[in-house]
C-alpha cells in the first residue's frame, strides 16, 4: 500500500490580509504562523509548503500583555566578545515594529529549510499602506 501523497498546485496560493491593531501578539502570531503553513487546508502534509501569503499590516498597533512592553528584551550578538544588545519591545516598537510579528511568527515555524522559505511569504508593514493590492487579498479576522 503507497502513502498518498497530495499535489500542491502552486496557482492555487491565496492571498490573506490582516489588520494588526489591537490585537495581542502571540494569537496573532499563531493563526499567522497556521496560514503559512497551510494547517487551514484539507491538504496539508508537514513536510510540504501548501501555505497561503499573508500581509500583516498596522504593525505598530499590535498589543502585547503583561509587564512585556517593559520586560521581555531581545538579543542580537554580531560573535564579536562582549557585544550582546538587549532591547524591549517598546524600543523595537519605535524603531521596527515588522519585527516584532516576524519573530513571533518565526518561532512558530518550522527551524529548517522549508521554514525559511515559509517566512518569505510573511509581509509585514508599519502603517495601513502595502504594495500588494494587485493580488487582491482577502481580510482574515483573528479568533480570540
Amino acid at each position: 500500500m503507497k502513502t498518498y501523497l497530495p499535489k500542491v498546485d502552486l496557482n492555487l496560493r491565496k492571498w490573506h490580509i490582516v489588520d494588526a491593531n489591537g490585537v495581542v501578539l502571540g494569537r496573532l502570531a499563531v493563526q499567522v504562523a497556521n496560514v503559512l503553513r497551510g494547517k487551514n487546508k484539507p491538504i496539508y502534509t508537514d513536510h510540504l509548503d501548501a501555505g497561503d501569503f499573508v500581509v500583516v499590516i498596522n504593525a505598530d498597533k499590535v498589543v502585547v500583555t503583561g509587564k512585556k512592553e517593559t520586560d521581555k528584551l531581545f538579543m542580537t550578538y554580531s560573535g564579536w566578545k562582549g557585544s550582546e544588545k538587549f532591547t524591549s519591545v517598546e524600543q523595537v516598537r519605535t524603531k521596527q515594529p515588522e519585527r516584532l510579528i516576524t519573530h513571533a511568527v518565526k518561532g512558530m515555524i518550522p527551524k529548517n529549510r522549508l521554514g525559511r522559505v515559509l517566512l518569505t511569504k510573511l509581509k509585514v508593514y508599519k502603517g495601513s499602506e502595502h504594495p500588494h493590492a494587485a493580488q487582491q487579498p482577502a481580510p482574515m479576522t483573528i479568533k480570540d
